[in-house]
């Protein structure tokens, strides 16, 4: 079967080039279901780069061709990409909001010269497993590691992980462990949780029996993180003096509203916050929030769809609208410029970004609205989890 699946994407290849007016792009990612909102955001970059750029490169036309996957389901997420390579015929693979669903589709790419640009799934490995894989998101290694310095010298030298068990979970417990045992600190116990997880208050216990001084977490944003951050409060860790600390996925922008004062104060690590203060975050919030319906939806997976559509758009560029995946890729190898989240770059070895990433705090804002502001920067920061790998 799998010679079959392959067989039938490489016939699409029948001369190693082929070109169309009209360039499709196909987007994976969840459209409906309990994490709509994270393609919702998808589909608002993508519209907002669009709309400030136009849907033009060159002589050719740009079309976006989405496919849903509601929730992490690789088979489905591999039979759809093969239906957009195989019926479809895209020439560029983009979107994933899931490692498990941006894995499954790599085995397809080199038969079907189709570049992949990630516009969120965050394990560090999804760019080892093909050559034509490449990052415009963030990983959980690099959002994870500043924060444990942050915990370390905010006088939490005794943390316990609690992480959800896939990819980006057991990537973001690694990441923070390493870096803060480096720092000094100890981890007292570490709790891999199943994703489907959704009663937190047996976890907040545990946490306050272990006799830690803080707790590390990681889940998917949506449902889960909503949930695991209520919970903190309201089991009482907040008011016990047990310190929180995280990648800033736990405390996306349409999440803030529900958790009001509860979440003033914690700190995050992450690569954007809605509030970044640039006159390029400025046009970007206002293109998006037209595209979204309103700034207060507004969260991280638009501005990775947003600079995916800006390296797709030079990837088209360099092949005259040709397919042909490793000279586009080799085409955005060491590219940089500057995004909605400030500078960022292609790493020419890796196929991942570097970027700043921002500690940031909940905080009120005068109107009442809450808000990450962004109160340090570590500047260009690569992949720690790739370098952990080697």
């Amino acid at each position: 079967m799998k010679k079959l699946i392959l067989a039938a994407v490489s016939a699409i290849v029948l001369s190693g080039t082929a070109h169309a007016d009209t360039i499709k792009i196909g987007v994976i990612g969840p459209f409906s279901g309990p994490f709509a909102l994270q393609g919702k955001n998808f589909k608002a970059g993508i519209d907002a780069y669009l709309a400030m750029h136009g849907n033009r490169v060159g002589d050719d036309t740009i079309e976006i061709v989405y496919r849903d996957v509601p929730a992490p389901d690789p088979a489905q997420s591999k039979a759809l990409a093969q239906e957009l390579i195989v019926k479809e015929k895209v020439q560029y693979l983009s979107g994933f909001y899931f490692t498990p669903d941006a894995m499954a589709v790599t085995p397809l790419l080199k038969q079907g010269n189709v570049p992949m640009v990630i516009m969120n799934a965050a394990t560090s490995a999804i760019v080892t497993k093909s050559p034509y894989v490449v990052r415009t998101s963030f990983t959980t290694w690099q959002t994870s590691t500043p924060i444990a310095e942050v915990a370390f010298d905010a006088g939490a030298k005794g943390i316990m992980t609690v992480v959800s068990d896939y990819g980006p979970g057991v990537d973001a417990e690694n990441a923070f462990k390493a870096a803060f045992e480096k720092a000094g600190g100890k981890i007292v116990e570490s709790i891999r949780i199943p994703l489907a997880t959704n009663d937190f208050s047996p976890i907040m216990q545990r946490i306050k029996d272990s006799g830690a001084e803080g707790v590390f977490a990681f889940l998917p944003s949506g449902p889960t993180t909503l949930g695991f951050v209520k919970s903190y409060n309201e089991n009482g860790l907040k008011d016990a003096g047990i310190k929180f600390f995280a990648p800033g996925d736990l405390t996306q922008e349409p999440d803030l509203p529900a958790l009001g004062d509860a979440a003033l104060g914690i700190q995050t690590t992450f690569h954007y916050a809605v509030s970044h203060d640039s006159p390029e975050n400025k046009a970007f919030v206002e293109a998006t929030a037209k595209a979204i319906g309103s700034e207060a939806e507004i969260s991280f997976p638009a501005v990775g769809a947003f600079d995916g559509m800006y390296v797709i758009s030079k990837m088209i560029e360099a092949t005259g609208g040709e397919q042909d995946a490793e000279r586009a890729v080799d085409a955005v190898k060491g590219l940089s410029w500057t995004s909605p989240r400030g500078p960022v770059s292609i790493d020419p070895e890796t196929r991942h970004i570097t970027q700043n990433i921002y500690l940031r705090e909940v905080a009120r804002d005068d109107d009442g609205s809450y808000f990450n502001r962004e109160v340090r920067t570590f500047e260009k920061q690569g992949d720690p989890g790739l370098a952990a790998a080697q």
